[in-house]
């Protein structure tokens, strides 16, 4: 994982994704002025031998681009963190910086896309560039068991990578909960994303967030 990690945080295969995250990195936020952005591509993080893996669409512009973990240093992890915690997957209910202690507990996150995209919109090519790192990953994890999308976007571009690599030919819609058999024994579970607009909107809370964690740990 270390070689695929230090091959990603390299990359830079798609122009427009690189000049925005350096455009970022260089105009920041304003209460982050004095802090430095990590600026590069966004790795996976967590427990290798672990059987599940979250997978999120991108990295957020002034948390992970700027923090340089996923879900990291933003509203969404702020939310995530809290349920992840509850549901005794991360040893704390926080991920604020590389060196904050934070640990996962059979689970490993990654991204779908590893540089943050103009408008949260990533397009089909930046998307391919990616897979490749991507199917590494799945490769690396050998005890995955099950992926767990969070949000639509992040499950399209799982079903998507299962139907172009392992030709799955059946359609799956998204849904919170729902639950698919993919190739090689894998399940696929959609969860709505830890946005702070799925939360302000009453989409999704704790409750609901961590019964399902609970439940996806219980799956073989």
């Amino acid at each position: 994982m270390k070689n695929l990690n230090k091959s990603i945080i390299k990359c830079k295969k798609c122009p427009r994704l690189v000049q925005f995250r350096n455009k970022i990195s260089k105009e920041k936020r304003k209460q982050y002025m004095n802090e430095d952005y990590w600026g590069k591509p966004v790795t996976g993080f967590g427990d290798i031998n672990g059987k599940m893996l979250f997978v999120g669409l991108a990295p957020a512009a002034h948390g992970a681009t700027r923090t340089g973990r996923v879900f990291t240093g933003d509203k969404s992890s702020d939310f995530l963190y809290k349920c992840l915690f509850k549901a005794k997957i991360s040893n704390q209910d926080t991920s604020n910086n590389l060196n904050d202690g934070l640990k996962l507990n059979n689970a490993f996150i990654t991204l779908a896309l590893k540089c943050v995209p103009p408008g949260d919109k990533p397009n089909v090519e930046e998307l391919n560039n990616c897979s490749n790192f991507f199917n590494h990953e799945i490769n690396n994890l050998k005890n995955l068991g099950i992926i767990i999308a969070l949000g639509k976007i992040a499950f399209d571009t799982c079903f998507y990578f299962y139907k172009k690599n392992f030709n799955l030919n059946k359609r799956l819609i998204f849904g919170h909960g729902k639950i698919y058999n993919l190739p090689n024994n894998i399940k696929l579970v959609g969860c709505y994303h830890p946005s702070p607009r799925n939360v302000n909107t009453g989409r999704i809370n704790q409750k609901k967030m961590v019964s399902l964690f609970k439940k996806i740990k219980k799956l073989n």
